[in-house]
Order: C-alpha cells, then structure tokens, then sequence
C-alpha cells in the first residue's frame, strides 16, 4: 500500500498514532529524566489540509475534523483536540501537527528529538516546520538505518517507526529496527504504527517481533477485516511500555472505534514475545 503522510494528513490513523504518541509522551516525560525522541519517518511536520492531496482523498473530514467537533472527549483525545487548536484560528483545522511537530512543541530542556526523512522535498518542509528548534535535528538518511544507531547511552529513549509502507519490506524492516534498538537500549521505548487490512498480515508481522520482548498492542478495526484491499484500521505495537500507558490506549481506542468506526471493534493488549 501507499501511505503518503500527505495524502492521509489528518485521518482515524492519524489520531490513533499521534493521541497515542502525546499519551506517551506525557507518560515518559512525568519520570522526570531528560527524553530522547527519535522518529524514522518523518514526513512534513506540518500538513495544510487544503492542499490538493490532502482534499483529493477528503480522509481528513472523517478524521480530524470529527475530532476537533467532540465535546467532553477523554483525555488522550483532548490533548491532540488542544494541538490542533494551537495551529488553527477559529473552530476550521487548517494545519494538522505531524509527529515531529507534535513532539518539538512539548520538548523541555534536557530533552531532544533526531527526526529521519529520506524523501528531500519532504525532509525540506520537515526543516521548515521544526529544524529551527533548540534540540531538534533532522536528518535526510533512512531512519531504519540511523534510528537504532541513537538508542545507547544515558537517559530514557523513545522512539517512533512510522513508515509509509510503500514498499514491500516495510514490515521486514520495522521488525529488524526494533530487535537492533532492544539489542542496543533492553529499556527504550519503541512504538510501531501498522495499517489493518487483513488480519494473517498483521499477524505474521507480530510473529516476526518475537524474541523482542513484551509487547503492548492496541488494534482499532473501524470495521471488520473484510476486504483486504482496504485500510479498515491500524494498530500501535509499543515495546518497553510504561504500565500507564494501557489505560491511555484503551481509551483512546475505544472513542476512537465509537467516533469514527462502522461497526468496528477496539482491543488492547499485552504479549510476551
């Protein structure tokens, strides 16, 4: 599949990963220490959502802009609500933080964020969005290549695999990140986002994680995995999860299934791999 950022800037996908990224982010950072966030695939930074292929494919009036209309939301959905509102005037979300954006705004001293983006258009709009931030740097080199390389040293890691699963190794490759980065750091943070289209997909993916420790797993189908040529969800594969985390994700995926689903189902859970 091709999962262009742009084209699917603001999407159900979209808050899954980044509501769970803030959710883990908080719960990372309230341990005190400096963080290091490391993100392989990086995208823009920041997305217009009237740009023509954010339009073409419209995902984002059936993602963000559902969000951004719901009232007495739980908490992992109030805090992306509160960073879209900070780009935005008025109720309309016009811009839509990526993941690097989302977390260059909440960095504190101490704390640092390496952002890989192999595609030069995009790694230029990347620099534009957040390279000028104290602790930021981006990076224009594969982020399955150079992201583990980061992970040794002092301090609490964190790091995001968000590939555009463009190419068929995408799978391959995410599972070979996260064995080297447990290899090189047992206690960083490693959180996978994967589309859902056929279940024996995304089973065999997690077959190929084993021997990389317990895994925390939330899966959001808005509907059943019928058609395999669709994306009818996506799921968070997080390694070395702070135990607070669970509740956070199950919140999330449940408002996310009820808000945005078409008969769909939410689970979250752990497993020993």
């Amino acid at each position: 599949m091709n999962y262009s950022h742009a084209l699917h800037a603001g999407n159900f996908a979209d808050i899954v990963k980044h509501a769970g990224l803030l959710a883990a982010l908080a719960r990372l950072q309230a341990h005190g220490e400096g963080l290091g966030v490391i993100d392989t695939h990086g995208g823009r930074g920041l997305y217009d959502l009237a740009a023509p292929e954010a339009r073409r494919s419209a995902e984002a009036e059936r993602g963000v802009a559902r969000l951004m209309e719901a009232t007495a939301a739980p908490a992992p959905i109030r805090a992306l609500q509160q960073a879209v509102r900070t780009l935005n005037e008025g109720p309309v979300a016009r811009f839509y933080p990526g993941s690097p954006r989302l977390v260059a705004d909440r960095l504190r001293p101490g704390d640092s964020l390496v952002v890989f983006e192999l595609k030069p258009r995009e790694a230029s709009a990347l620099v534009a969005a957040v390279g000028a931030r104290a602790g930021v740097e981006v990076r224009g080199t594969d982020g399955y290549d150079g992201g583990p390389d980061l992970v040794g040293g002092e301090g609490r890691r964190l790091v995001l695999i968000d590939p555009p699963f463009e190419r068929g190794d995408d799978y391959a490759r995410c599972a070979q990140a996260l064995s080297r980065i447990r290899a090189r750091a047992a206690n960083a943070t490693v959180m996978i986002w994967a589309p859902l289209k056929d279940l024996e997909t995304f089973d065999a993916f997690l077959r190929d994680l084993e021997g990389c420790g317990e895994l925390l797993i939330a899966e959001v189908r808005l509907r059943p995995l019928r058609d395999p040529l669709r994306m009818n969800g996506c799921a968070l594969v997080i390694a070395g999860a702070p135990p607070e985390l669970d509740s956070d994700l199950e919140t999330l995926c449940a408002w996310t299934v009820a808000a945005l689903g078409e008969g769909g189902a939410a689970r979250v859970w752990r497993q020993a791999c």
